[in-house]
């Protein structure tokens, strides 16, 4: 069995959440007509979701961020279900699980020297 660091699953859903609702502000504003001071958490979201992809433990940022791709893509249909009350279809979810584990791979794969 293949033990997942916790931290960095952590990590990766901190990432995930402050990113989405992040570009979410900016959606709301434009496509919703909300206030345009969602902006300022929107913009301090973004921030948190930089910042957090910095705590992953790896060498490289270029693979850490490829690896984030497939937790952002599950945490986007995770969004989609709890805030926007659209629940995602079977082809989503297999997608979604397609997508992690790429990712699982991609971060946690064997590297020779």
């Amino acid at each position: 069995m293949i033990a997942f660091p916790a931290p960095t699953l952590a990590v990766y859903a901190l990432a995930a959440l402050a990113e989405i609702a992040g570009c979410f502000a900016l959606w709301a504003v434009l496509r919703l007509d909300a206030s345009r001071w969602w902006l300022l958490p929107g913009l301090l979201s973004l921030a948190l979701f930089a910042y957090a992809l910095t705590l992953v433990e790896t060498e490289h940022a270029g693979r850490a961020y490829a690896a984030y791709g497939g937790v952002y893509i599950l945490g986007s249909l995770l969004w989609l279900w709890g805030a926007e009350g659209a629940r995602p279809d079977r082809f989503d979810l297999a997608g979604a699980a397609l997508c992690l584990v790429g990712a699982g791979i991609i971060l946690w794969a064997p590297r020779g020297a």
